[in-house]
């Protein structure tokens, strides 16, 4: 009866398929809890995804960074011209302090030497104490010999006294532009810094796909006649020379250029010196209007001055862009201009 009992209780606990009713009760509490999880996880993933940025969003990104990176390099190349001015000014306040140094010395051992002999002579008292030399030529001539040296004596040692000073004042000069060269060379590693890692943002896979979009089509090498024989007209046409040279900061050739790198490069190519620096370039000429352009002017942009190009005629000039760009021929129109530069006819 026993087994008979038993025998039965086990056929009525199963079910067909062989399944039991204590395992359906926890597979259906393992169902339950899942559509719990996927009800009720979905709309948090929904809330928590970031959409992406649309085409027009990424574009006004990428414009932004590349008016970003042009701005910082401009500073940057402005930095390194005043750290250039500032080591010629520390070299020469070195060579200063080694010539007042030097010039210390001898005065301090002429001193010296007088001071010895004022001694041994002992001085104007031992002059006065031949008072009574019987021989008054004698004792004139060794009075005002003895007197003289005194004298010389007294302005050697104002003269080393002078000497102290401007061996003072040329340390002091010295120590403060060593000091700004330091400053300067830690203020550029900033700068450096910044735009690296801004060019490494704006080179990135997801800028690249807008990259086309901000520039004003594809770069192509145009045959630009520009008219004139100067200087001016033979610096505008080395420029067009380097079309598709890429733009890489802070450079100024020989196989890439940043805008102002460009326009000292070309000038270089016809005798004339210009600093890489937009700041120093739009001081460097004579200031005229839109309408008086000429080939091979300088023409700024921005309020800020960070951009500069040069005028090759017909409204157009050829420049170097920006980051991911390359040096090609654009219209004046494209950017909010702020003055030309003739540098020369």
């Amino acid at each position: 009866m026993r087994g008979g009992r038993s025998a039965g209780k086990h056929a009525r606990d199963r079910r067909p398929g062989g399944t039991t009713a204590g395992s359906i009760i926890r597979r259906t509490a393992f169902v339950s809890v899942a559509i719990g999880l996927v009800t009720f996880g979905a709309p948090v993933v929904a809330a928590t995804a970031d959409p992406k940025p649309s085409l027009k969003q990424l574009s006004a990104e990428v414009e932004r960074l590349y008016t970003q990176i042009e701005t910082l390099t401009e500073q940057y190349n402005g930095e390194r011209v005043r750290l250039k001015a500032a080591q010629r000014s520390a070299d020469l306040a070195k060579k200063n302090l080694a010539k007042s140094e030097a010039e210390l010395e001898v005065k301090r051992q002429k001193a010296s030497l007088l001071a010895q002999n004022s001694y041994m002579t002992g001085g104007l008292g031992s002059a006065l104490a031949l008072i009574g030399n019987t021989d008054p030529s004698q004792y004139l001539d060794q009075a005002s010999t003895t007197y003289a040296l005194e004298m010389q004596q007294g302005q050697e040692v104002a003269e080393v006294s002078k000497a102290m000073d401007a061996a003072a004042r040329a340390k002091a000069s010295a120590t403060a532009r060593q000091s700004e060269v330091k400053k300067l060379l830690t203020s550029l590693d900033g700068q450096r810094t910044k735009i690296e890692k801004l060019v490494k943002r704006a080179e990135s896979n997801l800028y690249s796909r807008v990259a086309g979009s901000v520039s004003t089509g594809r770069a192509t090498r145009i045959s630009f006649p520009v008219v004139g024989d100067g200087k001016a007209a033979e610096a505008a046409r080395w420029a067009l020379s380097q079309q598709m040279r890429p733009y890489v900061w802070g450079a100024a050739g020989p196989s890439s250029f940043d805008c102002s790198g460009l326009v000292m490069a070309a000038y270089q190519q016809v005798g004339i010196s210009l600093p890489h620096y937009t700041g120093d370039q739009w001081t460097a000429g004579t200031h005229i209007s839109r309408d008086e352009l000429r080939p091979g002017d300088l023409v700024f942009f921005y309020p800020d001055l960070h951009h500069v190009g040069i005028y090759i005629g017909g409204g157009y000039m050829v420049h170097a862009p920006h980051t991911g760009d390359v040096v090609r021929v654009a219209p004046l129109g494209n950017r909010p201009f702020a003055g030309g530069v003739r540098i020369a006819d």
